[in-house]
């Protein structure tokens, strides 16, 4: 695609919707899953707590939506939480919020796609042993199909997430209509007891408080994704400030009502779910062996009439779908995110350039490499996974809330007109309030998860936020090391040009570095060969000679059979003498066709070149000459990701009449 075809890929809400809130929406099915993780420790005497917890998880929520929509329509231009505490705490601040970001989208690819696994695994407990191989594999196709550009993944990923949605809602109200009407539905685990984890037995107190406040932080594993839509406004359709704003509110209505309604069934339903089968009682057979479904699994089994019914098979399907399409949300709004930074120098100038479909395919494929990665290095387990969650998402929320208050007291301090002056104030409590509520949710994800995992998002978060630094002051050096202070002087013309032709034998590439060479008119032309043997230096003399070559051949010994030093040493010995001067060296080299040729030749120009490049005042060029293999480069070749823009050859000419797009 031709950059001036941008605005073809701007997405309608209809689209956006799937695309920037499938994590968001999907966490819903592992959420309540996670609450009850948590409270099933101390037994089934602390599940009461869920509908509190559930209850404090949805104001949280409603409070953040409503602040990002502050930040959407104050920052429309993208970079969401990093550009608002970037511009209102300082760029320090916006690279904690830009580090923790990246650590969290990468985790929500890595918990979506294995929890998406545990979801087919629940139907089809046989491929449990290929948990991992399934979720890289999974890893693998977001890929291919992000690769592809914003528009057509949003198409692909827009049925499956309306699908879970349509099929969650379904199940929450039929299940409530069954529980109206005394029919309640029970799930098939809620004739087992649970019995309490040995270290939270009989709590009390401050313990108890600890319990509850880690089940509080898991399941607000429901917020991750919210930003992503504030990121990703330069991406909607016009008006994208108001397109953005109605799609999060959207958004988040559908968030709350389906948490709520899964969490409510799970209580009817009574779901009884640990981290370890063992600590069930009443279960007949090996504990070890046992798969436990997840809890979204049950309470589809339950209300649907069993695990064979369509019902359960298509929420099982749109859950698992939706849940590995969640981390479609990361792979948009990670590559934008490293995008901003890129081209504010903090990560690589690579990462801002847009692919052959007008997407962030370095970025992309950078995020797909690390979630694999951490997939592997973690079995794609879920619950191992969850510690590393939602930390950086809170960070970002509660820094950017604070940013948000700060750009309001800023505006007020020159705002006069009375009503824009009341929007204010009201945008100012609801980002204080989101900034306090985010603040202390930050501290218990801290308190309640850090040694359980959460350091090494942490640790990832301050290794990140350092390498950033060290790259935006190794571009900052760079360019005050090119500045240019007086474009006369950078033109000044060398004293001379000295050309050196380096020469192994006399062949058809040295003869055509030779004429090169001479095309370039140095002050001064000469051939270098190292002697590693005499009789071969002897017999290429003789035969420069017999040529008639004009050019003066120089040889040098080398006793210790080495070729490269002794040619850095030459050239350097006359800058030495010269400093002034320019040594121009030309070196022939051969154009293979295969990748294996390249073992057989050119190594010697290859140490040649890169010892060369770092001394000052010496100019490198490389001589090609084609060697018949190489023609077959010149044939019509598969398509890959950039060879359109790399100027690689496309296939045969279109026909005549053909329109391309």
């Amino acid at each position: 695609m031709r950059s001036e075809e941008l605005h073809e890929t701007l997405l309608p809400k209809r689209l956006a919707l799937p695309i920037f809130a499938s994590d968001p929406l999907s966490s819903v099915a592992y959420a309540t899953q996670e609450i009850l993780l948590v409270l099933t420790l101390g037994g089934l005497a602390y599940l009461h707590f869920t509908p509190w917890i559930a209850a404090s998880v949805v104001a949280l929520m409603a409070v953040v939506v409503l602040s990002y929509r502050q930040v959407v329509h104050a920052y429309p231009s993208g970079g969401g939480s990093y550009e608002v505490v970037s511009t209102n705490l300082g760029p320090t601040a916006g690279l904690v919020v830009a580090a923790s970001l990246l650590v969290d989208y990468v985790m929500t690819v890595a918990v979506s796609v294995a929890s998406g696994v545990d979801n087919i695994i629940s139907a089809v407990p046989r491929l449990a042993d290929h948990r991992v191989l399934m979720a890289i594999g999974f890893v693998a196709v977001l890929t291919a199909m992000n690769l592809r550009g914003v528009r057509e993944s949003g198409r692909a990923f827009a049925a499956p997430t309306y699908l879970f949605i349509t099929g969650v809602l379904v199940m929450v109200v039929t299940g409530l209509i069954r529980y109206a009407l005394g029919d309640a539905p029970v799930a098939e685990s809620a004739a087992y007891g649970v019995s309490p984890d040995p270290s939270d037995a009989n709590l009390t107190g401050l313990a108890l408080l600890m319990l509850v406040l880690r089940a509080f932080s898991s399941g607000c594993t429901a917020l991750t994704g919210v930003e992503a839509i504030s990121n990703g406004v330069p991406a909607f359709r016009k008006p994208k400030s108001r397109n953005a704003a109605e799609t999060l509110t959207a958004m988040g209505v559908l968030a709350i009502v389906m948490f709520v309604g899964v969490t409510a069934l799970a209580l009817i339903t009574k779901v009884h779910i640990t981290d370890d089968a063992c600590r069930l009682t009443g279960l007949t057979g090996d504990c070890a062996s046992y798969t436990q479904r997840t809890v979204i699994a049950q309470i589809a089994a339950a209300v649907f009439g069993g695990e064979h019914s369509v019902g359960f098979y298509v929420i099982q399907a749109a859950t698992a779908l939706v849940l590995i399409l969640a981390a479609n949300t990361a792979f948009n709004g990670f590559p934008l995110l490293a995008s901003i930074l890129a081209q504010h120098r903090y990560l690589p100038h690579q990462l801002h350039n847009r692919g052959d479909r007008l997407a962030f395919s370095n970025g992309i494929l950078a995020l797909a490499v690390v979630a694999a990665l951490l997939l592997w290095g973690f079995k794609a387990n879920v619950t191992s996974l969850i510690h590393l969650y939602i930390l950086g998402v809170f960070t970002a929320f509660t820094l950017s809330q604070l940013g948000m208050v700060r750009h309001w007291n800023s505006e007020l301090r020159t705002e006069r007109d009375p009503a824009p002056r009341r929007r204010h104030h009201t945008a100012r409590v609801i980002n204080a309030l989101g900034s306090v509520v985010t603040g202390l949710v930050l501290v218990i994800v801290l308190a309640t998860k850090f040694t359980e995992g959460a350091w090494l998002a942490v640790l990832a978060a301050i290794v990140l936020w350092v390498m950033m630094r060290g790259i935006r002051r190794h571009y900052d050096a760079t360019s005050a090391e090119l500045a240019v202070a007086d474009p006369k002087g950078e033109l000044t013309l060398p004293s001379r040009v000295l050309g050196i032709v380096l020469v192994s034998t006399l062949h058809k590439p040295t003869l055509r570095a030779l004429a090169y060479a001479r095309a370039f008119r140095p002050d001064r032309l000469e051939a270098l060969t190292v002697s590693v043997d005499r009789d071969e230096a002897a017999a290429l003399l003789r035969r420069w000679e017999e040529y008639g070559i004009d050019v003066p051949l120089k040889i040098i010994d080398s006793p210790y059979r080495e070729v490269t030093r002794p040619v850095v040493e030459y050239v350097r010995s006359i800058r030495r003498e010269s400093p002034r001067d320019i040594v121009a060296v030309f070196i022939p080299e051969y154009v293979v066709g295969h990748w294996w040729e390249n073992l057989l030749h050119n190594q010697s120009a290859l140490w040649l070149k890169n010892r060369l490049l770092f001394t000052p005042g010496v100019m490198v060029t490389s001589v090609p000459w084609q060697l018949t293999s190489s023609a077959h480069a010149d044939r019509p070749a598969a398509r890959a990701p950039g060879s359109f823009r790399r100027g690689e050859p496309q296939g045969p000419a279109p026909r005549a009449g053909t329109r391309h797009r």
